[in-house]
């Protein structure tokens, strides 16, 4: 990425869409499409005509859970961010304090042994470094209140005591439900992402249904997403992901038939390419993915990706450039910035896909 490139700070979305005006609804963000070089601009609701009968989406059903929590650390008040539930019970989570204005500043992880209470007298004590890399993700363990011996209920604390994750360059906090995506299903296990699959925000079910009837298919897959790393874009370690049988079945069907497999998010894609052998066959996959998507690895088989804006300095960028190739990516963000697009979760949204790739509408760059 072009390291001149700089956010303004008045391009970051601090409201949903709907919250804009009277008669909007998600739907109503823009759309910046990339073809190789070749740069357009549209509004979300013209993603159907963008699209061909036989494309597929590849769409992430993750729902999103209230993943942070009040705690205190001595008498220091501090927010737990919930990322990560593994596989022996433990939780990776960061620690975060409050800044004075509603919303949390990065603070330092550790050290083990540090014990942080929460609300229902639940104790939270940090035990390990998630990476050697850094100290802003611990695995912690969760115990119950004195005189209890169950194990606590992480995810029913999170339910009645956690609200959405947010950053300071949100303007209020939001209920819960502006978190999830009209793709987002309850797991059997209650487990979700600790920060919402963005890309899929402003689809509703009567695009949903546009999509449907012109020929596009969907195929869901299951990526929980961990608490992302604001401040310091840092690559994305270990998460749970699933690629059911039907899903992989769609997906290698489709690009059989010469359809497009368009991932609708950076998760959708690290959960597809997960299960996809060297042979670019998709195949039944379910557990931990630690892929990390580069320009040098590539993709096998997707073709296009609808994404938000991310940071200049995101590592979700090199993904962007392992489907469309840095000169794309770069140029695409000048346009974004010139055009004034809107950034994060509640912002606009960019969709790149094969060169030469759009035929049914007009364009103007």
């Amino acid at each position: 990425m072009t390291t001149a490139l700089r956010v303004p700070e008045e391009l970051s979305a601090r409201v949903p869409a709907e919250q804009r005006g009277p008669g909007l609804e998600r739907d109503a963000v823009r759309l910046l499409v990339s073809r190789g070089a070749e740069v357009s601009h549209h509004e979300f609701v013209e993603l159907p005509r963008l699209l061909r009968a036989g494309d597929l989406l590849v769409v992430n059903t993750s729902a999103t859970l209230a993943a942070a929590v009040d705690g205190h650390v001595g008498h220091a008040r501090v927010m737990v961010h919930f990322s990560t539930r593994g596989d022996d019970g433990r939780w990776a989570v960061e620690l975060r304090e409050p800044d004075g204005k509603g919303t949390t500043r990065a603070r330092a992880g550790g050290p083990a042994g540090t014990e942080v209470r929460l609300p229902e007298d639940v104790r939270l004590v940090l035990e390990e470094p998630l990476s050697a890399d850094g100290a802003r993700l611990w695995w912690a363990r969760v115990s119950a209140p004195t005189g209890r011996d169950d194990d606590p209920d992480v995810l029913g604390l999170l339910r009645e005591d956690g609200r959405p994750i947010r950053y300071a360059y949100t303007e209020r906090d939001q209920p819960l439900s502006a978190y999830q995506t009209v793709f987002a299903l309850p797991s059997a296990d209650g487990a979700g992402s600790a920060e919402m699959p963005s890309a899929a925000r402003p689809f509703t079910a009567r695009l949903v249904a546009e999509l449907v009837s012109r020929g596009v298919q969907f195929a869901p897959v299951t990526l929980h997403t961990g608490v992302a790393s604001a401040e310091a874009h840092e690559p994305p370690y270990p998460e749970r992901f699933a690629v059911p049988e039907a899903s992989a079945r769609l997906i290698n069907a489709a690009g059989a038939g010469g359809g497009r497999i368009v991932a609708v998010g950076t998760t959708a894609v690290r959960a597809v390419e997960s299960a996809t052998g060297p042979d670019g066959v998709v195949r039944a996959t379910e557990g931990w993915t630690g892929l990390v998507v580069t320009p040098e690895r590539g993709v096998r088989v997707v073709d296009g990706l609808l994404t938000g804006l991310h940071e200049p300095e995101a590592s979700h960028l090199l993904m962007l450039e392992a489907v469309a190739g840095r000169a794309a990516v770069d140029r695409a963000y000048e346009e974004a910035l010139r055009g004034r697009y809107l950034w994060h979760e509640f912002g606009d949204v960019h969709l790149i896909l094969p060169e030469g790739a759009i035929d049914n509408v007009d364009s103007a760059c």
